[in-house]
């Protein structure tokens, strides 16, 4: 994967104009992805309220790791929607704009008086995607929350296990979010190219959470019963498919869900009898779990290594993020990369999911300083030298 600074390197979505109004993860996900993909993308943050991701994480030069992972290849400038002139330089941004995010609760650009109702008046090709936690309609529109919450609602927390845990990573906010919006903003380019019509799309963190769990969601219109919280096909029932101890405190994942591949593990771990002695029924369940329970205890990761490089094992090693920021395969598919900033010095990067042949992937530029590019672009817009000072002591930007 090209990782190298090329700003004349054209992506798929190259010629696409996307106003970022998103904040902290989900929304900055999604445009730096859409950004990749060779979108330009501006990114407007407060002049004295900027991204709460600038202070998380600080490296030991200084930089923001998090922001760092979640905004390069955009620009930034600053804008006080408050003010009627930011408003109005945002709308001479949006006269050639595609896309406009934004990641408010429901109701906060109509506070603001730039609302859908408003935007859609204005520029009818606009496509405005608002990510939020419930939606803009039901009983838990005005509700906070974070992504704990939404799969609390969702039923995904439940399938955790009894009880329930968090699962340590930001899977609404990611999958139900991020990659959610994306989805539907590239499904509203597609529609607009054939009829000319932007429209709005309404995001729920919530909404889709809720398909992470269509396998359990079938279960329950089957039999009528909820599946049991951790203990169903997929939450740690079956003995070929769940999490093991090692012998030096490490876990494993066997995923043999298919009996071939389970076949396949047990013959590479010696145990090829196991099931023939207790065929894969209910009530030998909990003896087969037990037995491999033993036999990951007896082992080292070095003793199972050669497991792991069956193909066909389905067994995992499960690693840290360390190992995974070292993982040979993560740099053969350029998802884990370095970056030399010419300001704080290496940086880890992760690289993008999308892997085009024609318009492969490309680090054209460095995640932006706050309000970096301001001046640039107003420029760009037409505003004057004097304009621009106005605009700073009317703190506008």
């Amino acid at each position: 994967m090209n990782q190298n600074t090329n700003p004349n390197a054209k992506g798929p979505l190259s010629g696409v104009k996307v106003v970022d109004l998103s904040l902290l993860l989900p929304g900055p996900l999604c445009s730096q992805h859409l950004a990749d993909m060779g979108a330009e993308v501006i990114k407007i943050e407060n002049p004295r309220a900027y991204d709460g991701s600038r202070a998380m994480f600080k490296g030991k030069t200084g930089y923001p790791a998090l922001f760092m992972m979640l905004n390069r290849n955009k620009k930034a400038i600053t804008l006080n929607l408050k003010r009627e002139q930011a408003k109005e330089i945002l709308f001479k941004l949006l006269e050639d704009a595609d896309i406009l995010l934004e990641g408010f609760r429901p109701d906060g650009m109509d506070k603001m008086g730039i609302g859908y109702d408003v935007l859609k008046e204005k520029f009818p090709r606009l496509i405005y995607c608002g990510i939020s936690g419930y939606g803009t309609s039901g009983k838990y529109v005005d509700f906070a929350g974070h992504d704990l919450n939404y799969l609390a609602i969702s039923g995904v927390l439940d399938q955790t296990g009894n009880p329930p845990r968090p699962a340590g990573f930001q899977m609404a906010d990611v999958g139900g979010g991020t990659l959610t919006a994306l989805s539907a903003i590239l499904a509203a380019l597609y529609y607009r190219e054939k009829t000319g019509k932007g429209q709005k799309i309404d995001i729920s963190m919530t909404d889709a959470s809720i398909q992470f769990i269509s396998l359990y969601g079938g279960i329950l219109s089957a039999s009528g019963v909820s599946p049991e919280a951790g203990n169903d096909i997929l939450s740690g029932k079956l003995p070929n498919y769940n999490v093991y101890e090692t012998k030096e405190g490490r876990y494993v994942a066997l995923g043999a869900l298919e009996d071939m591949f389970f076949q396949t593990f047990l013959r590479a771990a010696g145990m090829e009898n196991l099931t023939k002695e207790h065929p894969m029924v209910e009530e030998n369940l909990p003896i087969i779990k037990q037995k491999l329970t033993d036999y990951f205890k007896s082992k080292t990761f070095t003793d199972l290594q050669p497991i792991f490089d069956n193909t066909d094992a389905c067994l995992s090693p499960i690693l840290n993020m360390k190992e995974v920021s070292e993982d040979q395969h993560m740099k053969d598919r350029g998802m884990v990369l370095e970056r030399n900033h010419p300001k704080y010095g290496p940086i880890l990067q992760f690289g993008s999911p999308f892997h085009f042949s024609e318009t492969p992937f490309v680090y054209r530029n460095d995640p932006p300083e706050h309000g970096e590019h301001t001046e640039e672009i107003l420029t760009q817009l037409g505003f004057s030298k004097e304009h621009i000072s106005g605009f700073k002591k009317d703190r506008v930007i």
